[in-house]
């Protein structure tokens, strides 16, 4: 099936882009290459160390005579930007990656995770999904505009950035705030995406234009500590325990937006008559409530993407077996849809636990800033529909991410930011196993995330 996906993509390639061709299968050596040096830095956050891959990115592409510049609120946690100028005809767009990864538990590794192994044709190694990726296609892309000086009508802008797994304020936010000028655009391109495949054969491609808020709300409970020996009406473990319960068995509203109202349109186009049976319901209210159903037993993304999910994730309650404590929290994840009303969100929360007893503490300010979805009308959305249907011949569907971004932070500066990735299954979405023991991803994939971000650059940043 390999070799199958290869002539696909550069049949497709060839036909699309004839006036800038581009040999992939010469690039691959390099490419693979320049991954593995990526891969090979460890940057995992904490303490994230992102200093070591962006000074090897800068000399990467200062050999090739691209300049780029560091800026840095610590200096071992720098961000990495470099520009192709354009003739100025229209906004500059932005392509972005994170340095950092998560860590590691070494002992569930069946390889060492920095060594980025390549065994036929798979690298194994931290980041090799998420998010090096974004990284070496932003430096491949930046690298081939300069080779060959191909006339653009905007600039195009890498931004390597620092901290995307949890310590933003190193990131995005301190590029933002102390360094907009420098990554301002009209459109981007991160990750959060999918090239989603069955059997190896592209079936349709996600693009991720908007997606949920992290809210952390904690549930505090208060009672009378005494001997365990005494039973005690106030005892706060079992309220705590009940008021999880209440919170993670709450069926909270379905409700879809226009990327998920087109999602489902889409996809039910596409799939085998069962699966899109459900998803044709979903658009109806008289039979919304069954799909809900189905899809919370078989497709937990689906049925997260249609609500504002509620999930308890931490404890923490008790020092001794025999003694009933005072008091104890537990934590919740709450995923928002991009319209939700936090406040009342909350309120409705507190009457579903009913209890006078927990108190519902929202977090004082949100992990990431709220905004509205990005557009399925600009020419960047239609630009990676043309791309899809020229590479795969399928369909671009638009995608509400369930996890969070640092595009979150650039849609709310009013940026058009858009979410790509490497080949998955449907199983994986976007996510891709991105995270896990022996975090991997094939060549194939790498080679043909690559090519479909080049010509979706090629198609919305030159002249026809």
């Amino acid at each position: 099936m390999k070799w199958f996906v290869c002539l696909l993509l550069t049949g497709a390639s060839l036909a699309a882009q004839d006036r800038y061709p581009v040999d992939w299968r010469k690039l691959e050596p390099e490419i693979v290459s320049t991954f593995s040096k990526l891969l090979q830095i460890d940057t995992s956050n904490p303490p994230g160390n992102e200093t070591k891959a962006a000074t090897a990115i800068r000399a990467l592409l200062g050999r090739e005579g691209i300049p780029s510049a560091m800026f840095a609120m610590d200096p071992g946690r720098a961000n990495l930007v470099a520009r192709i100028k354009g003739n100025g005809k229209k906004r500059p767009l932005l392509l972005m990656g994170h340095t950092d990864v998560v860590g590691v538990q070494r002992d569930k590794w069946s390889v060492d995770p920095f060594a980025a192994i390549n065994k036929g044709g798979i690298i194994t190694a931290r980041g090799s999904r998420d998010d090096k990726p974004h990284v070496v296609a932003g430096i491949m892309i930046l690298l081939l505009l300069k080779r060959m000086n191909i006339q653009l009508d905007r600039d195009i802008i890498f931004l390597a950035e620092a901290g995307e797994e949890g310590t933003s304020t190193f990131g995005i936010d301190y590029m933002v705030k102390e360094h907009w000028s420098e990554i301002e655009a009209e459109f981007a391109i991160a990750e959060g995406g999918a090239i989603t495949t069955v059997n190896g054969k592209p079936q349709y491609v996600l693009v991720t234009n908007t997606e949920k808020s992290p809210q952390r709300v904690r549930l505090v409970a208060r009672g009378t500590a005494g001997h365990a020996s005494r039973p005690e009406i106030a005892n706060a473990v079992v309220h705590l325990a009940a008021a999880v319960a209440k919170a993670g068995e709450w069926q909270t509203p379905v409700r879809l937006n226009q990327t998920t109202r087109t999602y489902f349109e889409r996809l039910s186009a596409i799939s085998p008559p069962e699966q899109a049976a459900h998803y044709r319901d979903i658009l109806d209210p008289a039979r919304a409530a069954n799909a809900d159903a189905w899809f919370r037993h078989n497709e937990t993304n689906h049925y997260s993407i249609l609500r504002t999910s509620v999930v308890p994730t931490m404890l923490n309650i008790g020092f001794r077996a025999n003694v009933i404590p005072s008091s104890g929290e537990a934590m919740l994840d709450i995923r928002a849809l991009p319209d939700e009303d936090f406040a009342s969100f909350t309120a409705a929360l507190r009457r579903e636990i009913a209890d006078p007893v927990i108190e519902v503490i929202p977090p004082a300010v949100s992990a990431r800033p709220v905004s509205a979805p990005s557009s399925l009308d600009s020419d960047l959305f239609h630009a990676f529909e043309k791309v899809a249907r020229r590479m795969f011949n399928v369909p671009t569907l638009p995608n509400m991410l369930t996890g969070a971004t640092d595009m979150a932070q650039l849609r709310a500066k009013g940026v058009q930011a858009y979410g790509t990735g490497p080949m998955a299954t449907p199983e994986e979405g976007p996510l891709g196993g991105a995270h896990s023991d022996d975090e991997h991803i094939s060549v194939t994939s790498l080679m043909t995330l690559i090519e479909y971000m080049w010509n979706a650059v090629i198609e919305v940043s030159t002249s026809s």
